[in-house]
């Protein structure tokens, strides 16, 4: 059996919008560049078919993987986490101890991290080193280019 997958529903619904944007307005488009490939003759020697062809292969193989992830998803509600602690879903407002810049961090799920966001995901080191701390709470977090450390001021929903 398959590993469940946690998502928020807005992480849900996104990769749902995803799929069908895939499967519907980008579907259309990749059969029209093999169409318009096909016009140029001999299948053989076309690179432009053989590269909608591809395309046309990594939208399938997308489509594919989305279709498994969500039919594997387990939807989170997050009013049901506890308040006050670093979950799923919290909103953390950090002070770097080392620099004394506040950042603003959304704890989420991996398919749902966007680190431009703002939105890191549990599974990530600082994910993973702020999961289930408290306001106030020290964290000292191992990353790849060394250690950083992060009060937390806030948390919030």
């Amino acid at each position: 059996m398959a590993d469940k997958i946690t998502l928020t529903k807005e992480g849900y619904e996104k990769l749902l919008h995803e799929l069908n944007h895939l499967k519907t307005k980008k579907r259309r488009e990749v059969a029209a560049q093999l169409e318009h490939a096909r016009a140029f003759g001999d299948l053989r020697e076309n690179a432009e078919y053989e590269t909608a062809k591809e395309a046309k292969r990594q939208l399938e193989t997308r489509i594919q993987e989305l279709e498994l992830r969500l039919s594997q998803a387990r939807v989170v509600d997050t009013s049901e986490i506890p308040a006050g602690k670093a979950y799923l879903g919290a909103i953390l407002e950090l002070k770097n101890l080392d620099t004394g810049e506040t950042v603003r961090y959304t704890l989420v799920a991996q398919d749902e991290a966007d680190f431009n966001q703002g939105k890191i995901s549990v599974t990530s080191p600082i994910g993973k080193g702020l999961l289930g701390k408290a306001e106030k709470e020290k964290a000292e977090i191992q990353v790849p280019a060394g250690k950083l450390r992060f009060q937390i001021i806030k948390i919030s929903r």
